[in-house]
């Protein structure tokens, strides 16, 4: 008797690939315009390449264990990193709106660590599966 083998793809296995990929678009986006976009945000280019690392690295990284961790992680450290970007974005927009220049460089270098902070902690998070007591490493 042959089976088929499908792939059950759901609407959080389909969320997940889409910040990955999103991360991966704005990492692009901050590699390909560096120079234009460090001007605009009064930011250094080395800073715009840094934080296109970062995405590509944490975007790629969310992408691969898509299956290997439990969707309760994912959720969890996407809901923390959303929620410092929103804060990130804001403090910088406000910054930025007092005349500060430091509201660029504040807001990409969030974009720098954070998503090495979530791929960390997504490596280090327990894979789907796993049962053994010294293993159970689950996030937040």
């Amino acid at each position: 008797m042959n089976r088929v083998v499908t792939s059950r793809v759901t609407r959080h296995t389909a969320g997940v690939i889409a910040d990955g990929a999103f991360k991966t678009v704005l990492a692009a986006v901050c590699l390909a315009g560096a120079a234009p976009l460090g001007r605009s945000l009064g930011t250094p280019v080395w800073l715009m390449v840094a934080a296109g690392m970062a995405l590509l690295t944490g975007g790629g990284i969310e992408i691969a264990y898509t299956r290997s961790r439990s969707p309760r992680t994912y959720t969890r450290l996407m809901i923390a990193y959303d929620t410092g970007w929103v804060l990130t974005a804001l403090t910088g927009f406000l910054l930025a709106r007092q005349g500060n220049s430091a509201g660029g460089e504040v807001y990409m270098g969030y974009q720098t660590a954070a998503p090495l902070a979530f791929a960390a902690l997504l490596v280090a998070a327990t894979p789907v599966g796993t049962t053994d007591s010294h293993h159970s490493r689950e996030l937040l």
